[in-house]
Parts: C-alpha cells; structure tokens; sequence
C-alpha cells in the first residue's frame, strides 16, 4: 500500500489521526494532515483504509498492491 494526500483540500479535521496515528499526524502551524509513513507496513493497513474513507475532506489516495 502507498498513501498519497492532498494536504490542500485537507479540512483538519483529525480522523486520520485517530484511526491511524502511526501514519498521519496534524501540523502544529495549521492542524492540517501530515504523513508520516507513505507506505506502512501490512499490520496498519485496516486503520490506514478507515482514515481514507472516514476523511471528511477525501484528501487521503490509497495505491493497494
């Protein structure tokens, strides 16, 4: 899996964080996503699919394979 965001349509509102905090963060600056691992390991992928579905502002890609 790779994550590709689209960090200026991000809303900041933090669900990425909350179902994947070892792979999205939000900047201190703006509250806007941060990512933290473009490609996380097999184990995080369930909370990594749950951000991008939940995002409110759909800025979370994912590339399964």
């Amino acid at each position: 899996m790779r994550i590709e965001i689209d960090k200026e349509q991000c809303l900041g509102a933090g669900q990425c964080q909350l179902y994947a905090p070892q792979v999205f963060d939000q900047s201190d600056e703006d509250a806007l996503v941060e990512l933290l691992a473009e490609a996380p390991p097999r184990e995080l992928h369930d909370g990594v699919r749950d951000a991008a579905t939940l995002c409110p502002g759909g800025v979370i890609t994912l590339r399964e394979g």
